[in-house]
């Protein structure tokens, strides 16, 4: 389906926040400190829980990440929109993963749940972003996908339908 390998370390996602991986003008991750994630553990454009395709990442948690000291000063908490946003950025990676061309937006999303949250004594978050819907035509490339986020194995955010399209333009 795909040339790119199922699995990226920091090296080759720095890679792609500088354009380098899925080349100029597409799909490009967000360089640190908005890269919210490590390592990718596992893409693929046909697994998942719907058969649709998935990425699984990691994103390893110090209690010197820029965002402790400002949210909020004396009661440190990663922002939930953190959490949504590398969401989206691996929904949008895993188009690029695809192969398909143009660069990546937000469009939205269905739901959001902020069941739990991050202070500095967490270790890892782990993002599974579950496809629903993936689609190439002449006018349109676009992914909607389910996700969750776990904090050291327990599930704190859960979204339906956050939507991801990649324009040419």
């Amino acid at each position: 389906m795909t040339q790119y390998p199922t699995s990226f370390d920091k090296e080759a996602l720095l890679k792609c926040a500088r354009g380098e991986l899925f080349g100029p003008g597409n799909a490009q991750l967000p360089a640190p400190p908005m890269l919210m994630m490590d390592r990718i553990t596992d893409i693929s454009g046909d697994g998942g829980e719907h058969g649709k395709g998935h990425v699984v990442a990691e994103f390893d948690i110090v209690p010197d990440l820029w965002f402790f000291d400002c949210h909020f000063p004396g009661n440190p908490i990663m922002p939930g929109c953190l959490g949504l946003d590398g969401l989206w950025q691996l929904t949008g990676f895993n188009l690029g993963w695809r192969g398909w061309k143009g660069r990546g937006y937000a469009l939205g999303v269905g739901e959001v749940k902020l069941t739990g949250m991050v202070r500095p004594d967490r270790k890892m978050l782990t993002y599974y972003v579950n496809f629903t819907k993936a689609v190439q035509t002449r006018r349109l490339t676009m992914g909607v996908a389910d996700g969750r986020v776990e904090a050291d194995g327990e599930v704190i955010y859960q979204v339906k339908d956050m939507k991801v399209a990649l324009s040419e333009s």
